[in-house]
């Protein structure tokens, strides 16, 4: 699985003019299923997230956890994150794991930040989502499982 963490404010996501999920200070997740991708991997990016160190702590060095703040996290998935942008000017995503299995590993995913003790909210999977974030450093960190 592929991640794109961002360090926000806050986060929201709406779809139809409708706001469908947020969250305060804590982490946009953007969340994409691979190819061969399984809940074990989901569950070791899961746990690795919650334990990341990338808040700051009171000399305003990054050595806190989102558990370690109380932060929240909105989960999104972007099937982009698996763009293969090596040939020609259009990108490519048949790394992409296939879309049924991508949903559930995305609700998994999703499910498994929460049960580390993180609010979590989420996007919807395969709709058009407007994303909206003041990130927070800035800090965005690229992860694979």
């Amino acid at each position: 699985m592929r991640a794109l963490l961002q360090r926000v404010s806050h986060a929201s996501v709406a779809t139809g003019g409708q706001t469908i999920g947020q969250c305060g200070p804590g982490l946009l997740i953007l969340v994409c299923a691979m190819q061969g991708d399984t809940e074990a991997e989901a569950g070791r990016l899961a746990a690795k997230i919650a334990k990341l160190r990338i808040f700051t702590d009171e000399a305003g060095k990054m050595n806190r956890s989102i558990l370690d703040i109380g932060g929240s996290a909105l989960v999104i998935s972007q099937f982009t994150l698996a763009a293969d942008t090596s040939r020609g000017n259009r990108p490519g995503f048949s790394g992409a794991a296939a879309p049924d299995v991508g949903r559930h590993l995305y609700a998994r995913f999703a499910e498994l930040i929460a049960e580390q003790g993180i609010a979590t909210e989420t996007g919807e999977f395969g709709a058009d989502m407007q994303v909206s974030l003041l990130n927070d450093g800035p800090v965005t960190i690229w992860m694979e499982s």
